[in-house]
C-alpha cells in the first residue's frame, strides 16, 4: 500500500508540472496518463488501486475525494486520471505549484509549442526522471517521461505518457492547487 500511495504522487506532480505551458486557459484540467514497466509491478500496483477504489463504500469514496479537494486534486472517472484546477493567476504566470513538496523540477528546454525536464523525488520510494511535453493548445498538452524508482527495493525503469485537456471555465467545488 505504501509503495501505491507513493505511485500515485508521481502523475501528480508532473501533470502540475506538464500543465505549465507557454499559454494555458485557466479552469478544469483534467490529466490522464499510462505507465508501463519492464517488471509489470507499476500495472499490477495501479490495478490493485482501481480494485480498492471500486470497492470503496461510496461514504469512504465521497470522504477520500473530500480530502483530496482539499488539497486541489480531484479523481477522474478512472484510477489513471486527475482533475485540477488552474487558477487564472496561475496560468497567466504559467506556472502551477507542484503538488509535492519532495519533488525538485527543472526546465532544461523550452520552445513555443515543446518543454523538456528533470525531475526528482525524495519520497518512498524515491522517484528521478526526465520527460518531454508538447503543447497542442492552450487546451491540450500531451508528454512522454522515463522514471527511474524502485519496487520492492528493487530499482524500475518506467515510461508515463500523459495527456491534458482543458474542460471547463468553472472549477466547481475544486479549489486550484497551492503550495
Amino acid at each position: 500500500m505504501k509503495f501505491q500511495r507513493a505511485l500515485a504522487t508521481i502523475p501528480l506532480t508532473l501533470a502540475a508540472f506538464g500543465a505549465s505551458a507557454q499559454s494555458m486557459k485557466p479552469g478544469l484540467w483534467e490529466h490522464s496518463f499510462t505507465m508501463k514497466s519492464g517488471s509489470g509491478q507499476i500495472e499490477k500496483a495501479m490495478a490493485d488501486m482501481q480494485k480498492q477504489m471500486a470497492a470503496m463504500p461510496p461514504d469512504q469514496r465521497k470522504q477520500m475525494e473530500q480530502m483530496m479537494a482539499q488539497s486541489g486534486v480531484g479523481m477522474g472517472a478512472r484510477a489513471n486520471t486527475v482533475k485540477v484546477c488552474i487558477s487564472p493567476e496561475q496560468a497567466a504566470r504559467l506556472d502551477i505549484p507542484q503538488k509535492d513538496d519532495q519533488c525538485k523540477q527543472e526546465i532544461t528546454q523550452r520552445s513555443a509549442s515543446m518543454m523538456k525536464f528533470k525531475f526528482s523525488c525524495a519520497g518512498q520510494p524515491p522517484a528521478s526522471g526526465e520527460g518531454e511535453v508538447t503543447f497542442h493548445s492552450p487546451a491540450h498538452y500531451s508528454s512522454k517521461s522515463v522514471v527511474n524508482t524502485s519496487v520492492e527495493g528493487k530499482p524500475e525503469r518506467m515510461t508515463m505518457d500523459q495527456t491534458g485537456k482543458w474542460l471547463s471555465a468553472d472549477c466547481g467545488s475544486l479549489k486550484p492547487v497551492k503550495r
